[in-house]
């Protein structure tokens, strides 16, 4: 499974802004997908997952509220609407993907791909 993490950019604080990740070469339908985070000489944190239908959603406490997970299994593409935006969410997000299973969504080694990256900066 390749991913391609697109959408970043600059925007100020109380901003909205929605990062997307294209997803190729499986079955996008089966997967959990995820969305992380990783600030300037922080480690990689969870931001938000979702299941293969989309029912159901996942959130660290810093986003909930304000973030939201989605997907289009048509497209092949999941999203993370970010609203009321702050500069403490400025970082690289990367999108993850992994095969269902009893593994916590949450945690970094749970996810068997990885795309490239999208840096969101929010200016104060």
């Amino acid at each position: 499974v390749q991913l391609q993490a697109y959408g970043g950019g600059l925007v100020q604080a109380g901003g909205s802004l929605r990062v997307s990740c294209a997803a190729s070469g499986g079955t996008f339908s089966s997967l959990v997908m995820g969305w992380f985070r990783q600030a300037p000489g922080q480690e990689r944190e969870f931001v938000a997952a979702i299941n293969w239908s989309g029912r159901t959603r996942y959130y660290a406490d810093s986003v909930k509220g304000r973030f939201t997970i989605s997907r289009d299994n048509v497209k092949n593409t999941v999203y993370l609407q970010m609203n009321s935006l702050k500069p403490e969410d400025t970082a690289v997000y990367y999108c993850a993907a992994r095969n269902p299973g009893p593994q916590e969504v949450t945690k970094l080694d749970s996810y068997d791909y990885w795309g490239q990256g999208t840096k969101v900066t929010v200016s104060s």
